[in-house]
């Protein structure tokens, strides 16, 4: 839910979208889009309407976290489909900074990896320094919610038995096209896309361990700071990607985050 401190003489909509773009953030609610003064971690308003709205810019990743924190198996589909028991915690993993890339940027499929798929997921957004959070004040530490693409060389992971090389490299992990504040991310529905066919589709309400869950366990090990993203898990449904393919992750309430495929460059 936003979380972003801000002047209280400042009054906005419940739900609204922050886009990063080249030239700044910018804040959409309803059809006016408007630049953001000030830093959306911590203090800031809304200034001038930008008139093209998001024409007027190119539309980068939300954030450039410090870590993505991934959940594994937390989905009991997915876990039924990777042939895996369930956790009886969270599982989790990091993903890096330097995967990150934002919408319409390409994924490049790594040569000789073998196998690679995609993952649509709910990305929660951190909004302040989170250490040790209770479950019930979770909420006071998440700015919002993203798509994000846990980008997965599949073929690769089964070899090496862990997840940190087959889900780290640079492109495998696309974010955007926007944080949206105001979400109930309880039950928000996720899906994934290929070509335009549904490959991925279910919703946050049959998360293994939800949202509050996640950030008080994953914040007991290490500090989030603000801009890092929580991957909450994928559903069933993963698949291979092949270069000229069009991948879409869709969130209830974010938008859709699309990615074309390529080969690896020479």
């Amino acid at each position: 839910m936003g979380r972003a401190k801000a002047p209280r003489s400042v009054t906005r909509p419940k739900k609204m979208r922050l886009y990063r773009l080249d030239s700044g953030y910018a804040l959409a609610a309803g059809d006016e889009l408007r630049r953001v003064v000030g830093d959306p971690f911590a203090d800031w308003t809304t200034g001038e309407v930008i008139p093209e709205g998001l024409e007027g810019g190119r539309v980068l990743a939300p954030v450039t976290p410090s870590k993505i924190v991934a959940v594994a198996l937390n989905y009991r589909a997915h876990a039924a489909e990777q042939g895996k028991p369930l956790p009886p915690e969270p599982l989790f993993f990091l993903k890096p900074s330097t995967a990150v890339v934002g919408p319409g940027e390409a994924i490049v499929l790594p040569d000789g990896v073998g196998r690679v798929d995609h993952e649509a997921e709910v990305g929660i957004v951190i909004g302040r320094r989170a250490s040790r959070v209770p479950p019930e004040r979770a909420g006071d530490y998440i700015l919002g919610v993203t798509c994000m693409n846990d980008v997965t060389a599949r073929a690769l992971q089964k070899t090496v038995g862990h997840y940190t090389r087959p889900k780290g490299f640079d492109t495998f992990a696309p974010v955007g096209p926007c944080i949206a504040l105001g979400l109930d991310w309880s039950n928000l529905r996720v899906q994934g896309w290929v070509n335009g066919v549904l490959r991925q589709d279910s919703t946050t309400a049959d998360l293994i361990f939800p949202v509050p869950e996640l950030v008080a366990f994953i914040s007991s090990v290490m500090t989030l700071l603000p801009g890092d993203i929580i991957s909450t898990g994928t559903p069933s449904g993963i698949g291979p990607l092949l270069p000229g393919d069009l991948v879409r992750v869709q969130v209830e309430g974010v938008g859709a985050l699309d990615n074309p495929v390529i080969g690896d460059r020479p």
